[in-house]
């Protein structure tokens, strides 16, 4: 049984796209928001398994108020917020587009899931919105999610901060691309995190290989103040969801002087999150990660006005 998060709102544990497939034997993979709700929903699903024939196997949708004052499907949690969840019989015949979806996740595609009383589809043509869902009935409604990585980060340096931070970002589900100029650079050599390790010629060839993108995160954090320059100067042109540059107050401070001095454009400037990362007096590459990775998450979580 697959159990999908088609819609959430307010404080509601599972966000829209959270997902879970559950067997028979209580087996399971995946959380659509924990809790006394889930529980309910995997027992229910385990329920429906086992007394359903697979000619009267049909999806449902339920909806779930995280409020015990609710006059109607209470899910019996109290954090506010509703949810709209799926319980979707998986049958032999979704194999094919199971194989398919599997297949671009594999090969780190972009594509569509549709979920509808139709059933499971996949296909390759990228949708715009990362997750929409439209309702009228359970006989009328249409879920669709782009599949894949939806965010990527592009890092400009590939030393110990740029290894730390890319192991930690992969288990956010970020796609991670490291850019160095040093070939024969030990930390690029041991990122078993990024998915593209590339040694460029030039960091002032950057703004180049780093797209503009409102998916696309950036931080320059190379191994000195020159070379920070040269990347900041060739990115400038593009437009990201987060550019962050690492380095000392102090640095940061001459760099934005000198910046200023040249005429650059002060909005263009504001835009950059310098020194990158929330104050947590980061010392160890490990805790630099930490408070790089929160301040991107926030930015990437703040909601649109």
């Amino acid at each position: 049984m697959l159990l999908y998060v088609l819609e959430s709102k307010g404080s509601s544990p599972g966000r829209q796209g959270f997902s879970m497939a559950v067997n028979a034997r209580h087996e399971m993979e995946g959380s659509i928001g924990g809790g006394i709700m889930e529980h309910k929903f995997v027992e229910m699903a385990v329920e429906k398994l086992r007394v359903m024939s697979s000619e009267l196997r049909v999806s449902s949708i339920k909806k779930q108020v995280h409020d015990k004052g609710s006059a109607a499907n209470q899910s019996g949690m109290i954090c506010s917020g509703e949810q709209t969840i799926l319980l979707y019989p998986v049958n032999e015949q979704d194999l094919p587009v199971i194989q398919q979806l599997i297949v671009s996740l594999q090969q780190h595609n972009n594509g569509a899931l549709r979920l509808s009383p139709d059933g499971i589809h996949f296909g390759e043509t990228i949708p715009v919105a990362d997750f929409s869902f439209s309702f009228t009935d359970e006989q009328n409604w249409l879920y669709e999610e782009k599949t894949g990585y939806k965010n990527k980060l592009f890092i400009v340096g590939g030393g110990h901060c740029s290894l730390a931070l890319s192991r930690l970002m992969a288990s956010l589900d970020f796609y991670i691309h490291v850019l160095d100029d040093r070939e024969h650079l030990k930390t690029l050599s041991e990122n078993d995190a990024a998915h593209i390790k590339q040694v460029v010629d030039d960091y002032s060839a950057i703004g180049n290989l780093i797209p503009s993108g409102n998916n696309h995160y950036v931080v320059v954090m190379t191994f000195g103040y020159r070379s920070d320059d040269i990347a900041v100067r060739s990115v400038l042109q593009n437009q990201y969801r987060y550019l962050g540059v690492m380095g000392s107050k102090k640095k940061m401070e001459t760099l934005f002087a000198q910046y200023r001095n040249e005429g650059l454009d002060e909005t263009v400037l504001q835009l950059i999150h310098t020194p990158a990362g929330l104050p947590i007096s980061s010392q160890t590459p490990e805790e630099i990660a930490v408070s790089i990775a929160a301040e991107i998450i926030r930015v990437k979580n703040k909601p649109a006005v």
